[in-house]
């Protein structure tokens, strides 16, 4: 599947589960929903991915956890928080940057609407 094509099932299955759960939970409550819906329309799904990170010729095994991987192509950084900020793009930007991956997607459940909590990030 390419890239845009995943980054829509993903916004679909992420919008059903706002849909039917709306906001103010836990991100853990939404990241357990969302890898349910991604795995019943058969997408390849990894949570809390370790990643490691390599600094001055040391590799730390366990660097950072990305949130979901889709078919090994597409980072998910989930949020459930008032507003995004700087930092969150920063935070997934460099996670694409260090695990050499092409796009991100950021999502904040956290909103009346989900179209306003997502946001596209591309390495």
């Amino acid at each position: 599947m390419h890239y845009n094509e995943i980054s829509t099932e993903v916004i679909g299955c992420a919008i059903r589960v706002h849909r039917k759960l709306g906001p103010g939970l836990l991100e853990s409550t939404y990241q357990k929903c969302l890898i349910y819906e991604l795995i019943k329309i058969g997408l390849d799904v990894k949570s809390e991915v370790a990643q490691p990170i390599i600094y001055d010729n040391i590799k730390l095994k366990h660097g950072y956890r990305l949130d979901l991987l889709i078919d090994d192509k597409v980072v998910i950084e989930l949020k459930a928080t008032e507003s995004l900020t700087n930092v969150h793009f920063s935070q997934l930007y460099t996670y694409l940057k260090l695990g050499g991956y092409k796009l991100g997607l950021l999502i904040n459940f956290n909103v009346e609407l989900l179209k306003d909590g997502i946001k596209r990030v591309v390495n």
